[in-house]
């Protein structure tokens, strides 16, 4: 069975300089409004089924949402479906802000 790994904030923060990976942001609108980690791509965890074959292409992959428990549900999606190296980053955004590590916004597209 595949399985994903548990990282810390200080871990992402070391990888997000040191290797390539796929940084995916798990959280509704709303809380992506308020701002995400640089570089990250919004997937909300309901649309993950439809949008997962887009990730099989990345060599890591990091899910992150609000406290680290749909990220987890994220995390063992992906690697069920054959990704490698998927990681989760426990405790979330919070966990990230606790570290003080900075938000950006990003911008959305007109619907």
């Amino acid at each position: 069975m595949s399985t994903y790994n548990e990282i810390d904030a200080h871990d992402l923060s070391v990888m997000l300089t040191t290797q390539s990976l796929l940084l995916v942001d798990v959280r509704n609108d709303d809380e992506v409004a308020r701002g995400v980690i640089q570089n990250a791509v919004h997937i909300p965890l309901a649309m993950l089924p439809v949008q997962y074959e887009s990730l099989a292409k990345a060599d890591n992959i990091v899910f992150y949402c609000h406290s680290g428990v749909r990220s987890a549900h994220a995390a063992a999606f992906a690697a069920s479906k054959g990704c490698k190296h998927v990681y989760n980053l426990a405790g979330g955004v919070l966990a990230w802000a606790r570290a003080g590590h900075p938000f950006v916004q990003i911008s959305t597209p007109s619907r």
